[in-house]
């Protein structure tokens, strides 16, 4: 039904793109598809269920170099080889913006409403003061993590098919609450689902955007935004807690005995003006939820679908992890020390990930590469991530799944860094790279890597199909997991 709904508002933008002044041909970045407005019109369809071919006959064509694939109102530049993904990561904000991207890029002035970029301040709570607190919230997040389980796949004597995708995103979010509302909120339904369908409405919306002409968009984005209705559910279930917290801190002050240590509580130490009111919060939360949800439960899908086609790969991360635990007990410290683990997720992001590209800019002026590659104000940039991912020149047999392949590589002098999960570097860009690269990783980390620890720990995993892992699709430039895909579990018999 996506599918057909993709394609009837493709077909209607295009009798718009004619009412449309023409963008930029970019003569002198080859494309790879035929550039002739009709032929370049079938090209962009071809782009939203073929985005990975077209990015991998790119990548292989004009390697080192930029090319150009279309989308429905402009062409999009694709840099590949080092050289280029590490200009396009240093070149400065106000000339290619990650900022404008995104904001274009997802049509957050619908999807999330205009204040969240316009104001970004929870970025760098995200940055310094989650990622600071993960030793001290990891007991919190490792209880919420086990009941999030326990309640959604009870252990059992016998196989039980479960929804992986659907599951999964119950799972993360109540375990991500668990830091951002703490208890008891993070565990009631209503708040978990509002918290779900938020993230599935926006990411529903900002594709179905993206097929609008710009001078439509707010037309159309007040026809099928959630937001309105999305903050309304989430004031019943945080505004009392909004007020409360308030109430302390004019009483006691912002220190005040037993005040939670959450991410609610560092927005309202930081908020400002209007972003001070319960709504707003709201809307923050729900936000600052997307980018958790969205990503995590995406992830770890595919690592799940990875982990259930093979046995005794849980045998030997089980293997791993009862023996740090044994040394360290469950801690932060512990998930540091499993090195299979992070290498398990990490080599599934790198055959998997989460779509084609990474290092979105937007060019809010006119740029040029060092190559001469010119870059006309207003064009989308990316980095051909999928391609630099399965490339053999940095990853030996790169279409072979190998678990271990990171573990193995840390082991060299000077190396134990360099291939952990969160690191980055231009042959690895799950992520991002540089500046921009995404602020929660280390959270997602953890998380992550706890998940996965406590599945080999607590369960055996297989597929319906033995070894036949559920085809995962792709919209345009996403990589989603197959969303119908069932894992079956049983508690663990060894």
């Amino acid at each position: 039904m996506l599918a057909y709904g993709l394609l009837a508002f493709a077909t209607v933008a295009y009798l718009f793109r004619w009412l449309m002044p023409p963008k930029s041909s970019l003569p002198d970045i080859p494309a790879v598809t035929p550039t002739t407005p009709i032929l370049s019109f079938w090209g962009s369809i071809k782009n939203l269920t073929h985005n990975k071919e077209l990015i991998l006959e790119g990548y292989h064509k004009y390697k080192g170099r930029a090319f150009k694939v279309p989308e429905l109102f402009r062409w999009h530049v694709i840099v590949t080889g080092p050289k280029l993904v590490d200009e396009l990561r240093k070149a400065p904000d106000e000339m290619l913006s990650f900022k404008d991207a995104v904001i274009e890029q997802i049509s957050m002035d619908w999807t999330f409403g205009p204040a969240i970029m316009g104001n970004p301040y929870h970025i760098p709570l995200i940055r310094s003061n989650l990622t600071r607190n993960l030793v001290v919230l990891f007991s919190g997040v490792r209880e919420e993590l086990m009941a999030a389980f326990n309640d959604a796949i009870p252990p059992s004597d016998d196989w039980i098919a479960v929804p992986a995708l659907e599951t999964l995103m119950t799972i993360v979010s109540r375990t991500s609450n668990r830091i951002f509302v703490g208890l008891p909120t993070c565990r009631n339904p209503d708040y978990v689902d509002l918290n779900i369908k938020f993230t599935i409405d926006a990411v529903t919306t900002g594709i179905m955007l993206n097929m609008v002409p710009a001078f439509l968009r707010p037309i159309v984005g007040r026809l099928l935004t959630s937001v309105p209705k999305s903050i309304e559910r989430g004031v019943k279930h945080l505004g009392p807690v909004i007020k409360e917290r308030y109430r302390m801190v004019e009483e006691y002050g912002h220190d005040y005995e037993g005040k939670p240590n959450d991410m609610l509580s560092w927005l309202i130490d930081e908020a400002e003006g209007v972003e001070t009111g319960a709504r707003e919060l709201v809307l923050r939360i729900l936000s600052i939820n997307f980018g958790a949800i969205h990503t995590s439960s995406n992830s770890f899908t595919h690592a799940l679908y990875r982990l259930a086609s093979n046995p005794e790969w849980t045998l030997t991360l089980r293997e791993e992890v009862e023996q740090v635990v044994k040394e360290e007990g469950w801690t932060k410290n512990a998930l540091q020390k499993m090195h299979k683990v992070d290498s398990f997720l990490k080599e599934s992001q790198r055959c998997d990930g989460l779509g084609s590209v990474s290092i979105t800019r937007l060019a809010v002026q006119d740029f040029t590469f060092s190559d001469g590659t010119f870059i006309p104000k207003g064009t989308f940039v990316s980095a051909a991530m999928m391609p630099i991912h399965h490339d053999e020149e940095f990853y030996e047999n790169p279409e072979m799944f190998n678990p271990w392949r990171f573990a193995e590589k840390r082991s060299g002098e000077g190396e134990e860094l360099k291939h952990q999960l969160v690191s980055t570097n231009t042959e690895y860009i799950t992520f991002g790279h540089g500046k921009h690269a995404c602020p929660g990783r280390f959270f997602a980390a953890n998380e992550l890597k706890g998940m996965l620890a406590h599945v080999v720990t607590t369960y055996d995993v297989k597929l319906e199909k033995d070894g036949e892992i559920p085809p995962p699709s792709w919209i345009a430039q996403s990589l989603v997991p197959n969303r119908t895909g069932k894992v079956l579990f049983r508690k663990r018999r060894d």
